[in-house]
């Protein structure tokens, strides 16, 4: 007859496993249980009961981190930016809004079909009346979120949420030097937390804000400060929603960031950007020699930029309220900054925040 022939190969052969996807497979599985764990811890605290502070082991951080999450979200990126057909723009994007409680009345452009692809509608502007800034303190909400944390610096350790800390120079790296600063020269402390504060009486403090999937996207200036170095750290990409944050130690010292360090008039300021799962771009509107999530980098290094030269001795001038960056979902902030004694934040952990809100004064 002329009927083909139906050629089979062995069991084995078919279904032949590899280490990568013995690894994906089963590092995939371990942060679907994680996420289905936090979802719990999330219900239990809405329910007002207190949960105790459970910490990862290292077994339990390397699995996490063996899931190649760097990859994973540059190929959402690519996704991204892959131009919807009108028809299904609208279906998409309200299965999103649904999802995660999507604000449009307060979208510059309320028209789904407006935005071609997932990027663009990530990275929606608002309307200019939807977020005043506020005029009255010193420093505002640089973006949409939830505190997580807040207050003084101590011993070097700065808390992501309560209970859970990293420690300040491995966050931040080490101390940037004085020629690079704007500000007068640094005294000299016996710690790193000492030597980032300039002024006599001062003391350093920390805020740590959370973006949710369905938050604006954009960051802005928390006051008027001069930037005059970046740095970025290559790292992993794990989730920072604060499930993940209460459960890791360190946390936003394992994933990626982007440091920007200057001073404002009380001395000392920094505002970190930290990249997390399907985040790996952050994007500095001054700063086109930024790329993160790039396979040209490797993680436990980082890389230096200084916006102070010959043509430019004051280093990047930033407004309060001024448009600074965008992430192309959600991810993090944590301002590390100096300020007096009396300064005082007018927060709550927990509490949700708009852009343009206050955070604290003097």
């Amino acid at each position: 007859t002329d009927r083909k022939k139906l050629h089979t190969a062995p069991v084995g052969q078919v279904f032949r496993l590899r280490p990568f996807h013995v690894l994906v497979a089963t590092g995939g599985g371990y942060a679907g249980y994680r996420k289905y764990e936090d979802y719990k811890l999330e219900q239990l605290e809405k329910r007002g009961i207190e949960v105790p502070v459970k910490l990862a082991s290292e077994w339990e951080v390397a699995l996490y981190k063996s899931v190649p999450t760097r990859l994973l979200s540059r190929a959402w990126g690519r996704l991204n930016q892959v131009e919807l057909p009108t028809w299904l723009r609208k279906p998409v994007y309200s299965l999103y809004i649904w999802t995660f409680g999507v604000n449009m009345k307060e979208a510059a452009v309320e028209d789904l079909h407006h935005y071609r692809n997932l990027s663009e509608f990530f990275r929606r502007k608002l309307k200019p009346q939807a977020r005043p800034v506020c005029c009255v303190h010193s420093v505002i909400s640089p973006s949409d979120g939830k505190i997580l944390n807040f207050g003084q610096v101590k011993n070097c350790e700065v808390e992501q949420v309560k209970g859970v800390t990293y420690s300040l120079e491995s966050f931040l790296g080490p101390r940037i030097s004085t020629e690079e600063m704007h500000f007068s020269q640094t005294p000299t402390g016996n710690s790193f937390q000492q030597q980032l504060v300039t002024k006599e009486g001062n003391e350093l403090y920390h805020c740590v804000i959370y973006l949710a999937p369905g938050d604006y996207h954009c960051f802005h200036s928390p006051t008027d400060w001069t930037v005059s170095h970046r740095r970025h750290f290559p790292g992993s990409l794990m989730s920072v929603n604060p499930g993940v944050a209460r459960w890791i130690k360190e946390l936003f010292c394992h994933n990626e960031r982007v440091v920007l360090t200057g001073d404002w008039k009380h001395g000392f300021f920094s505002l970190t950007a930290v990249g997390a799962t399907n985040v790996g771009s952050i994007r500095i509107y001054f700063d086109q020699d930024l790329h993160t999530n790039s396979p040209s980098y490797s993680k436990g290094s980082y890389n230096d930029f200084s916006f102070i030269s010959n043509n430019n001795k004051e280093g990047i001038p930033m407004r309060k309220g001024e448009h600074l960056g965008e992430f192309n979902l959600g991810s993090t902030i944590v301002l590390i900054f100096e300020a007096p004694k009396d300064f005082k934040f007018n927060l709550k952990a927990g509490q949700k925040i708009r852009f343009g809100e206050a955070l604290g004064s003097l």
